[in-house]
């Protein structure tokens, strides 16, 4: 490969009717070198688990045919059914989902999943032992990942329970695979550090040699998604002082389509503005 890296689109940043392979010739077009599939807490994204095997198979062509691949795999359906839930009905189908991604994920040749670092999500599977049961059943989806091949990486998210990378170290360190680690988001990040007043540069060296991929986000304080890229005080330039020296090659641009007439400019412009703060990071290295 002669890519000093690999920028890729969030699936979610363009249109739900758009087929595959339009969803990937328009990375392509925008300056993206590969996609990023989610498998959310919704029935038609889940369904994606179920995909038969030609439908599998068709998306696999739409990736040739595009000549762009899908590279990852963000699962937060881990929201509505997580690995420390206080239903064991959840908490069983939590892990049921997770062995379903990471076939989906060999299936389609996809390198990492990103999980949503949340022992309990919504307030109505907290209790006493999510934490307790989240270590153990991320003990056993990281069994599984290993056996699939396929690494898995935590996202650092707007909550307390891991929005920060020493954070999810923890759970890294603890569990101790080389199949799981960390997959920031720095949007997320940045408003960690306006609340705890650490830089965002500090937080990420706690989690170097264990840092697959990262997401690029713009937030603010307080707002954590549906930006635009440019806006808001994601502090990419300290995040990269760390990203680029530990090795970390593959990001993602974050965003949402939002129903604008001018979706299709503002794509283009996230991997133009993303690509430039990279790129100036690749410089100072030297």
């Amino acid at each position: 490969m002669s890519k000093a890296y690999e920028l890729g689109l969030y699936e979610k940043a363009t249109p739900s009717d758009l087929t595959w392979e339009e969803r990937l010739r328009l990375a392509a077009d925008s300056g993206f070198d590969y996609m990023e599939i989610s498998v959310d807490e919704s029935d038609a994204r889940q369904a994606r688990l179920d995909w038969t095997a030609r439908e599998r198979a068709d998306v696999v062509q739409a990736m040739r045919n595009a000549g762009v691949p899908l590279g990852s795999l963000c699962l937060s359906g881990h929201r509505k059914w997580p690995l420390g839930a206080k239903d064991p009905k959840k908490r069983a189908y939590g892990l049921v989902m997770m062995d379903k991604a990471l076939e989906l994920a060999c299936d389609l040749g996809l390198h990492i999943i990103q999980l949503a670092g949340y022992d309990a999500y919504y307030e109505e599977d907290a209790w006493d032992g999510s934490e307790g049961c989240f270590r153990e059943n991320l003990a056993k989806a990281c069994e599984m990942a290993a056996k699939a091949g396929v690494v898995m990486g935590f996202e650092t998210m707007e909550t307390p329970f891991m929005d920060t990378v020493e954070k999810a170290m923890r759970y890294v360190s603890e569990i101790d695979s080389p199949f799981l680690g960390v997959y920031p988001d720095v949007g997320n990040l940045t408003n960690a550090s306006l609340l705890y007043g650490r830089p965002v540069a500090d937080d990420i060296a706690t989690g170097a040699g264990h840092i697959f991929a990262a997401h690029m986000k713009a937030t603010r304080a307080g707002q954590y998604r549906d930006m635009l890229f440019g806006e808001g005080t994601t502090d990419y330039e300290g995040a990269l002082t760390q990203l680029m020296p530990q090795g970390v090659r593959r990001y993602v641009c974050e965003m949402w389509y939002l129903g604008s007439a001018s979706w299709k400019d503002d794509v283009a412009h996230a991997s133009v503005f993303v690509r430039g703060k990279i790129e100036e990071a690749l410089g100072r290295l030297g």
